[in-house]
C-alpha cells in the first residue's frame, strides 16, 4: 500500500500486453510477466521495502515509559520472516473489509487519537489461532487482514506429504471464526460467531475464490444479520487440480446428511431415555437434568459436547492452578434485552468464551471440567442449583479412594463432600456442609453422563456412587459417542489451543499503581487534605500481595511473619498502621477506586486525617493465559495516634 505496488503492477502489466500481444496475440505466462516487473526493477524495491517484523516501536511508542526497576534486555529486532514450509499446503484467508453494519450507521468517524469502539476478529483452524488488527466499529468496518493457515500440521498425524486436494476435502474442520467488540472502557461483547467451511476454494478456478459471509448475532439474537465479512480464499501453493463444484457440493451433503442422522437417532435415544427416567418417580420432571444446551448461535447440542480433555501444554503446572485461571475470567450473565424472570440461556463454544475473555457460570464450568480431564481426573460437571433455587453448574472430581470433592469455577474454591445420612439416629453427629450448592440434577463430562435418581435431590444427602444404578441413571456410552468427539465430527467445533499471556506484569502494576496515586491524590485534595506518599511502605506490601494470590492458587498461606516484622518496624511507636487488600480481574484502575471507596475500611484510609500522615498503595498484576489477569490491590496509612 505505501510503495502502491498494484498500481505500479497495472502499469507494467498494461505496457507489457501493449507490447508483447500486438503481433500475433500469443499467451502470455506467468514468467513473461514476473521477467517484465524484474525488469522494472519493481520486485527488487518491493523485496528491498517489505520486513516481517512484529512493530516493535510503535508498540514502544504508545506504552507507558518503563520504569527503570524493570531492565528489558531487547535485542535489536532480528527480521522475522513468515516461515512458509514450500512442502506444505496453507490457505491463505483475507479479510477484505466489511459491510452493512447498519448497527454503526450513525457511528461518527473517530477523530486522530480519539479512543474508540473497535472490533477484533478472531479464528480458529486446527489447534492454529489467530486474531485481527483491532479496526473502529463502523457500518463498513475497515478490515484489511491476511491470516496463513496450515490446512495439515505434523501433530494432527497427517505425515510429510504434500496433501491433494482430494485428501483436504476429506478435513471437515470448519474455520472458526468469532467477532468482538470492545468499547471504550475496555469491555468485551461477542458480536458474532461464524463456522466458515473453506473447502470451495478446492473447486474454484484459478484456486481463488472470494465468499460474502453474513454473519449472524447471538443468543436471542441468532436470526438477525449483524453484518456482512468480504473473504478471499486462496491455496498455497496452488493446486495442480482443481475439484469438480459437483464433487465438494456432494461431499458437503454427504456430511450433513450422516451428522443430521447421528443426531437424529441420538435425539429419539434421548427422549426414550428421558420417558424412564419420569417412570422412576413423577418428581423427577422438576429435577435439573439438561440433556440439550444452545450455543451462542442458538443451536442445540448434547451437553457432552461441551466438554473434552483439554491440556494446557507449559501454561498450568497444576490442576489448582487452573480452577485459579478459570476463577480469573470474568463472569457475566447471558445478555437478555428487556426485563422478565428467567435466565437466558447461552453456553458458549470454547473460543468464543476465551477471546471474550468472560462468560457465564457454565462456560467457566465446562472449561474448568475440560482442564481438570486434562491433568488426568476423573472430572464431571454439575448442574443443579444453589442458594433461593437459582440454577448454577460447578465441577466435581471423584478421587479413587472414593473422595469426592467439588471446585466451584467462579471462585477457585474447593469443598470436600461428605453425606448427611437421613437415617442415622438424631444423636450421630453429621456433617456441616460448607458448599452453597442445594441441588444436584444431573453430571456429565465427555464420555457419561447420569441424571439424579436418588429420593431426594438435595447435595448434602446425595451418595456419588455412580456404579450404582438406583441412584444415577446413566446414559449410554455408545450413544454419547456418537454425537460428540472424536465420533462427531463436523457438527462439533474442535477446541482451540489455550495462549500464553501477553501481558507484562511489571509495567501493568506500575501502570495502576500510578494511576491510583493520581486518583487518591485528587480525592484527598477535594476534601482539603494533602497526601505524601511513603515509597519504602509501599514496597513492604508487596510480599502480603504474593502471598494472598499464593493462597487463592495453592490453598496454602506462607510468609506472613516476615511481613508482619516489617511493618512493624516500619511504623514507629505511637503511629498506627491500617492496611486493606482487595482483588479485581479487571485493570480499569478508575473503576477499581470507586469500588474501594464503598468500602468503609478503605475510605477510612485514603481519607485519613491525622498528624504525621503517610500514604502507601502497591498494586501487583498476576498473568494468566488468555490474558486473564489477578489484580491485587493494597491501600495502607499510618499516622501518629493523637489519642
Amino acid at each position: 500500500l505505501q510503495m502502491d505496488v498494484h498500481g505500479r503492477i497495472r502499469e507494467v502489466l498494461a505496457e507489457t500486453i501493449r507490447e508483447e500481444l500486438a503481433p500475433e496475440h500469443q499467451q502470455l505466462s506467468t514468467e513473461d510477466l514476473i521477467k517484465a516487473l524484474r525488469q522494472r526493477g519493481i520486485i527488487d524495491d518491493v523485496m528491498k521495502e517489505l520486513k516481517f517484523v512484529p512493530d516493535v516501536n510503535e508498540k514502544e511508542r504508545t506504552s507507558a515509559p518503563k520504569p527503570s526497576t524493570h531492565f528489558v534486555d531487547r535485542e535489536p529486532p532480528v527480521l522475522k520472516k513468515t516461515n512458509i514450509d514450500p512442502t506444505r499446503r496453507y490457505l491463505y484467508l483475507q479479510v477484505l473489509g466489511g459491510k452493512a453494519f447498519l448497527e454503526y450507521l450513525q457511528e461518527l468517524e473517530p477523530l486522530p487519537g480519539q479512543v474508540c469502539s473497535t472490533f477484533t476478529l478472531c479464528l480458529h483452524f486446527r489447534n492454529q489461532r489467530f486474531r485481527s488488527k483491532p479496526v473502529p466499529c463502523a457500518c463498513e468496518p475497515d478490515f484489511h487482514d491476511g491470516f496463513l493457515l496450515e490446512v495439515h500440521k505434523d501433530s494432527l498425524g497427517d505425515g510429510s506429504k504434500m496433501v491433494d486436494a482430494t485428501t483436504m476435502l476429506s478435513i471437515c474442520d470448519p474455520v472458526h471464526m468469532v467477532l468482538i467488540k470492545t468499547d471504550t472502557f475496555g469491555e468485551t461483547t461477542l458480536v458474532a460467531s461464524y463456522f466458515l467451511e473453506w473447502r470451495s476454494v478446492l473447486a474454484a478456478e484459478n484456486g481463488i475464490t472470494d465468499v460474502a459471509v453474513e454473519l449472524m448475532g447471538v443468543g436471542t439474537e441468532s436470526k438477525v444479520s449483524v453484518g456482512v465479512l468480504n473473504i478471499r480464499l486462496e491455496m498455497y501453493p496452488q493446486l495442480n487440480k482443481v475439484l469438480s463444484p459437483e464433487i465438494t457440493s456432494t461431499q458437503f451433503t454427504l456430511e450433513r446428511q450422516k451428522t443430521a442422522e447421528k443426531e437424529r437417532l441420538f435425539l429419539v435415544y434421548a427422549k426414550q431415555w428421558w420417558r424412564e427416567y419420569l417412570q422412576i418417580r413423577p418428581t423427577h420432571n422438576v429435577r435439573l437434568v439438561k440433556i440439550f444446551a444452545q450455543d451462542e448461535n442458538g443451536v442445540n447440542r448434547p451437553v457432552c459436547s461441551f466438554v473434552r480433555p483439554l491440556r494446557a501444554g507449559r501454561l498450568l503446572d497444576t490442576p489448582r492452578q487452573a480452577a485459579r485461571f478459570v476463577s480469573v475470567l470474568g463472569y457475566e450473565r447471558a445478555p437478555v434485552i428487556g426485563g422478565g424472570a428467567g435466565k437466558q440461556e447461552q453456553w458458549c463454544t470454547l473460543l468464543a468464551f476465551l477471546c471474550r475473555n468472560k462468560g457465564d457460570c457454565e462456560d467457566h464450568s465446562n472449561l474448568l471440567c475440560s482442564l481438570l480431564l486434562g491433568f488426568g481426573l476423573e472430572a464431571f460437571v454439575c448442574v443443579g442449583t444453589k442458594a433461593k433455587g437459582v440454577p448454577h453448574s460447578w465441577v466435581m472430581t471423584c478421587g479413587t479412594d472414593g473422595t469426592i470433592t467439588f471446585w466451584e469455577s467462579l471462585t477457585g474454591h474447593r469443598y470436600i463432600h461428605r453425606p448427611i445420612n437421613p437415617d442415622d439416629p438424631p444423636l450421630v453427629e453429621q456433617p456441616k456442609p460448607l458448599y452453597p450448592y442445594r441441588t444436584v440434577g444431573c453430571i456429565f463430562n465427555h464420555q457419561k453422563f447420569f441424571g439424579n435418581c436418588q429420593p431426594s435431590d438435595a447435595v448434602d444427602v446425595c451418595v456419588f456412587d455412580l456404579h450404582d444404578e438406583s441412584k444415577w441413571k446413566p446414559m449410554s456410552g455408545e450413544a454419547i459417542k456418537s454425537v460428540c468427539p472424536p465420533g462427531a465430527t463436523s457438527s462439533v467445533p474442535p477446541f482451540p489451543p489455550l495462549c500464553a499471556s501477553i501481558i507484562d506484569a511489571a509495567v501493568t502494576s506500575n501502570e495502576i499503581e500510578l494511576q491510583l496515586r493520581v486518583l487518591v491524590s485528587e480525592h484527598r485534595k477535594d476534601l482539603g487534605l494533602s497526601t505524601i506518599w511513603d515509597d519504602q511502605l509501599s514496597y513492604l506490601l508487596s510480599p502480603a500481595l504474593s502471598a494472598y494470590e499464593l493462597e487463592r492458587t495453592t490453598g496454602i498461606s506462607a510468609g506472613n511473619e516476615e511481613f508482619q516484622d516489617a511493618i512493624r518496624r516500619a511504623v514507629p511507636d505511637g503511629h498506627t498502621f491500617k492496611g486493606f487488600p482487595i482483588h479485581f480481574v479487571h485493570r480499569n484502575a478508575r473503576r477499581a477506586f470507586a469500588t474501594c471507596l464503598r468500602s468503609p475500611f478503605c475510605e477510612e484510609i485514603i481519607c485519613c486525617r491525622g498528624d504525621q500522615v503517610r500514604l502507601a498503595v502497591r498494586v501487583r498484576v498476576f498473568t494468566y493465559p488468555e490474558s486473564a489477569c489477578a489484580v491485587w490491590i493494597m491501600f495502607a496509612c499510618k499516622y501518629r495516634s493523637v489519642l
